[in-house]
């Protein structure tokens, strides 16, 4: 593994019970319930989640805040989106909950589409969007690191701007990282230049390596001026003792879904981002790739990181992720369902696993 490998799960902020195969029970997003996953993720080994965005999605944000109220070390990855917020205001509330949190907030920016105008915001094209959060990240890190902050932009205006309280610098963190995804053209220009963690889904090795390499001569011919851009995989990890029983399960899984029509599996088939259709593609090229990559799942409704899983023993499926550290990824967003019980089953059996190949510091 990479040094200091970062392993992260996934919280789902829903609405609606049941999502992606987990129990339907009437409190799922319950403070109680949620702040009894944040205590596990912490309890088993894990950094922190990933809470995901979007319009009819409970308010990440506040989420996020309830939870850090409620444990000592979990770290949220909180997913925002341009357009929703303004970068000063953004700057001010994330830079208060990482001063209230003591340093555990991280950030996702999301510029792919949404129920734009259900909020108020306009949808534009793609380069529209992918130049607003352009602007929207590098404002956000200068009211972070500076004070009087003046811009001008296409997008957004700020003049004599300081954004309170201001962050303690932590070693050689000096603010809340930002990660970010994308797969067209125009997020890799945005991802090469501005994010600090660059998030893939889960596609083959020869793919990602692909991506890797063009990213970091992106980041070259683009002059990139902050540190080397690392890179992050979220993907569905299904494991079980053996990897006949994984199979097996994991099998019956997608039967179930295909029963069901994907019914709580299909939350990103309304839109299909250019990303998604890259995993969507793969179920072309075979139901298994590399040694335990399953295709299978998106054919019947699976979307994001529930498209392709990786199944098999804790064993199998840590050397496929070793093999993707080798790669240069170094963060990693894990989940399956059931949520809690996953939690500490793959905080039990397969972060040793990983933590044992990681290279120490």
């Amino acid at each position: 593994m990479t040094q200091n490998p970062e392993f992260l799960w996934y919280i789902p902020n829903q609405a609606v019970a049941g999502h992606r195969g987990d129990d339907a029970v009437a409190d799922h997003n319950s403070l109680a319930t949620l702040t009894a996953q944040a205590r596990a993720i912490e309890a088993n080994g894990w950094a922190g989640a990933l809470i995901g965005t979007g319009w009819g999605r409970p308010d990440t944000f506040t989420l996020a805040t309830a939870l850090t109220a409620g444990t000592t070390g979990f770290n949220p990855l909180i997913a925002i989106r341009p357009g929703y917020w303004q970068p000063a205001q953004f700057a001010s509330a994330a830079a208060t909950l990482d001063h209230l949190s003591g340093g555990r907030v991280r950030i996702n920016i999301v510029s792919g589409k949404d129920d734009f105008e259900a909020y108020g915001d306009r949808e534009g094209d793609q380069a529209q969007r992918y130049g607003r959060t352009k602007e929207f990240m590098r404002l956000v890190r200068r009211l972070w690191t500076e004070t009087g902050v003046s811009f001008a932009g296409e997008h957004y205006r700020v003049s004599n701007s300081t954004a309170e309280p201001r962050l303690t610098p932590n070693d050689d963190r000096l603010h809340p990282p930002l990660y970010f995804g994308g797969a067209s053209p125009a997020a890799e220009a945005v991802a090469a230049t501005e994010a600090d963690v660059q998030l893939f889904w889960g596609e083959p090795r020869a793919d990602i390596a692909e991506r890797i390499a063009r990213l970091r001569a992106l980041s070259r011919d683009l002059d990139r001026d902050l540190p080397p851009l690392e890179f992050g995989l979220r993907i569905t990890t299904l494991i079980r003792d053996t990897s006949e029983q994984a199979w097996r399960d994991a099998e019956a899984k997608v039967a179930q879904m295909a029963r069901i029509e994907g019914a709580g599996w299909h939350d990103h088939r309304r839109i299909v981002a250019q990303g998604q259709q890259r995993l969507l593609d793969l179920q072309d090229r075979g139901e298994v790739l590399d040694e335990n990559l399953y295709t299978t799942p998106g054919k019947f409704g699976a979307g994001g990181a529930a498209t392709t899983w990786l199944v098999g023993s804790a064993e199998e499926v840590a050397g496929s992720l070793r093999k993707y550290a080798d790669l240069g990824i170094s963060r990693f967003i894990l989940s399956d369902t059931p949520y809690l019980q996953e939690i500490e089953r793959q905080g039990r059996s397969l972060l040793p696993l990983l933590r044992r190949q990681a290279v120490p510091a």
